[in-house]
């Protein structure tokens, strides 16, 4: 759970406190309780997770009372807070439970005691009051006298029933559990073939999804912290996605992205602002080495059968591409390439390294000598990436030469041919070959061999706006060629539609508008802009019609613009989290997954997989571990429910690509066609 709290109480009148009132507030505004207190005194039920909490009183503060600089917070153990305190004190909750808060008027302290029973529930926020039809079990009768003629027999895909069209009406029951939803076709009507423009694309964190192969978990010496497991590997792989490809399947996915398989830095670096945890390379997006698959994703073999497997499924696969940055420097990677950086009379433990009294997992850089001359003779070279480090191009400060988070930032601008890299130089099983040309070539090449090797269907382009345009329009250009030459080579397999290659951008923030990407090799950008109204829209899927009218007619009228909608994913929030509601969940699902343009489901959007431990860093809370073993009886209901919307968008391409028009508001009604295929949407209302 990821959530900021607020205690806000009135206490002490030596310092010019009020009456003795708690109030507790989320961070954004929404009130938990506002409560007297009995003998300063007071107890809060909180669920596991990372927490802030300080008290007020009239001083014109931010904290009135809050955080003492250095102090740690224990359980049992007076915590002295200070006036006027520049930050809220932190607080970890490892174990959910009831939590005595009790304040001391002589010394100015606060106490917290877990009590052994629960007496009350933790913390959940409120769904919003909406107004919203509710449907309660009755038929419904819709008119679609403007796609089907009278006597045409059509179905609702949701339910299986059937209906004769009559005097251009047909009236249906919605199926329980389908949250007052009817989803209308021709009964005769065949599957679409595939289109980018519909795109149902499963989004997964490779590492946290499934583990098909336990004997590959600690590649290259890496280590388990034994604690939470915020920033180390666990162990999903390219096997744990085959073994769920039947999964994905049946969610009606047509794509796959992965978090980037490549192989990683081998060792950790500082995890958040504090340090707090050892922060490993599993989400993928610091390379080492592009032209190899890191051995805790698996082998070539294991790529080449998912591949092979997905595309007798009818599903393509979308490679996460990332020439912005390489990773950087971890003890590990010193050691294991002999790169000679370490201070006098230090040694390099790798992997073993920990931190001492006083120190955090920040503390490792204090073994390494950043001025060193070595850097550019063993490391990354000046030729190749841009550093604050003596000899290099300083970083700059704009989007092109900025050093995004600190990352090792590529020279992708320069034209001067150079050779590898000393680091791969060094690297026996690299595949990079050591011919001369200019950095971004050798990015490039490296990409595009996964395309002509194993037919890798598209590219997802990470942090598009950080690289030059005209690269962006290079990379997809050999992609294509790439594409060709795997298709010539496998002309025995068969995928339906639109066979070729595809590239999604990733800029930062974007919002649904066609822009200049579209002229430099992107077929499609992540709409952001979609998520921070999901929640709203989520209430009453009434409230999506202007929504799907302005999406509909940007993208469909325009066959060289698509974009791809997320409710959630791993650099921004869950979807699921704000509310922690399944009935949330399954309302999301018809107006997210029948939006016009792409969609991409984030791993366990449609199981309500909620967040998990993300010390200092939130974005941690959004990358964990699949919720295989945790689904209920109603998850397993949101599913059944997210998999039969998907399975219809998927059938019918006019879902994605189609002319949108409302016709009616109650029961609300659209249709979306094409020349060759057409639907009707129903919403009754919220099912009770």
């Amino acid at each position: 759970m990821i959530r900021s709290l607020l205690l806000i109480a009135l206490l002490w009148p030596i310092l010019g406190f009020a009456e003795n009132q708690l109030i507790i507030e989320t961070v954004d505004g929404v009130l938990i309780a506002e409560e007297d207190l009995e003998q300063d005194q007071v107890t809060v039920a909180l669920a596991k997770g990372n927490y802030q909490f300080y008290f007020r009183n009239s001083a014109p503060c931010a904290y009135s009372l809050g955080n003492v600089e250095g102090a740690k917070l224990r359980f049992n153990k007076p915590f002295p807070l200070q006036a006027c305190a520049i930050q809220a004190v932190p607080l970890k909750v490892r174990v959910a439970g009831d939590i005595q808060f009790t304040l001391s008027t002589e010394d100015k302290t606060v106490s917290l005691k877990l009590l052994p029973k629960q007496t009350s529930q933790a913390y959940v926020r409120p769904l919003p009051e909406h107004q919203c039809p509710i449907w309660q079990g009755e038929p419904v009768t819709v008119d679609v006298s403007t796609q089907f003629k009278n006597g045409e027999l059509v179905r609702d895909f949701y339910s299986k029933q059937t209906a004769s069209v009559e005097n251009g009406e047909v009236t249906f029951t919605p199926a329980k559990n389908s949250n007052g939803l009817l989803l209308i076709e021709s009964a005769n009507a065949e599957p679409s073939e595939f289109t980018w423009g519909n795109a149902l694309v499963y989004f997964l964190m490779t590492d946290r999804f499934h583990n098909g192969d336990l004997t590959n978990d600690l590649s290259f010496d890496r280590r388990k912290d034994n604690k939470e497991e915020v920033g180390t590997f666990h162990g999903g792989d390219i096997k744990g996605v085959i073994e769920k490809l039947d999964y994905i399947e049946a969610l009606g996915a047509t794509a796959i992205w992965m978090t980037p398989v490549v192989e990683q830095i081998h060792g950790f670096v500082g995890g958040g602002k504090d340090g707090t945890f050892p922060f490993y390379a599993y989400h993928g997006y610091w390379a080492l080495d592009y032209t190899k698959l890191d051995p805790n994703f698996g082998t070539d073999e294991d790529l080449r059968t998912l591949v092979k497997e997905a595309h007798k499924r009818d599903i393509r696969l979308v490679w996460d591409t990332v020439i912005n940055h390489a990773g950087y420097p971890s003890l590990a990677d010193l050691k294991d390439f002999n790169v000679d950086v370490l201070k006098p009379n230090q040694p390099n433990m790798g992997n073993d390294w920990q931190p001492k009294n006083g120190e955090n997992w920040h503390s490792y850089t204090n073994l390494i000598d950043f001025q060193s001359g070595n850097w550019r003779k063993q490391w990354w070279s000046d030729e190749w990436i841009r550093s604050d480090m003596p000899g290099y191009t300083p970083r700059g400060y704009d989007d092109l030469s900025m050093a995004l988070a600190g990352l090792p930032d590529y020279l992708t601008e320069s034209k001067v041919p150079v050779e590898l890299p000393p680091i791969l130089k060094k690297k026996k099983d690299t595949r990079a070959q050591n011919i001369s040309q200019p950095v971004i070539q050798h990015l490039i090449d490296w990409q595009t061999y996964w395309v002509r090797e194993f037919g890798i269907d598209a590219f997802r382009s990470d942090t598009a706006k950080h690289v030059e345009l005209e690269h962006w329009l290079t990379l997809k250009q050999e992609a294509s060629n790439a594409r060709r030459d795997w298709q010539g080579d496998n002309q025995d397999t068969k995928l339906s539609g639109e066979t070729d290659f595809w590239m999604v951008g990733e800029v930062f923030g974007h919002p649904l508008f066609k822009d200049y990407y579209y002229d430099y090799g992107f077929d499609s950008l992540i709409n952001f802009e979609y998520q921070d109204m999901a929640h709203n829209l989520a209430l009453c899927m009434n409230d999506s019609e202007t929504v799907y009218q302005k999406y509909a007619q940007a993208i469909n009228s325009d066959p060289d613009f698509n974009a791809l909608t997320y409710i959630s994913s791993h650099d921004t929030t869950l979807f699921y989290a704000k509310y922690q509601s399944l009935d949330l969940q399954k309302r999301i699902a018809a107006p997210f997954l029948l939006l016009p343009g792409g969609i991409q489901i984030y791993y366990g959007d449609e199981t309500a997989r909620p967040l998990g431990p993300y010390a200092d860093d939130f974005h941690q809370g959004t990358r964990s571990d699949m919720n295989w073993s945790k689904l209920s009886e109603e998850h397993k209901t949101l599913l059944k429910h997210w998999q039969l919307i998907g399975q219809f968008r998927k059938k019918h391409a006019a879902v994605g690509t189609g002319a949108h028009h409302m016709i009616s508001e109650s029961p609300y009604a659209f249709s979306r066609s094409t020349q060759n295929d057409r639907v009707i949407v129903v919403f009754a209302g919220n099912e009770r």
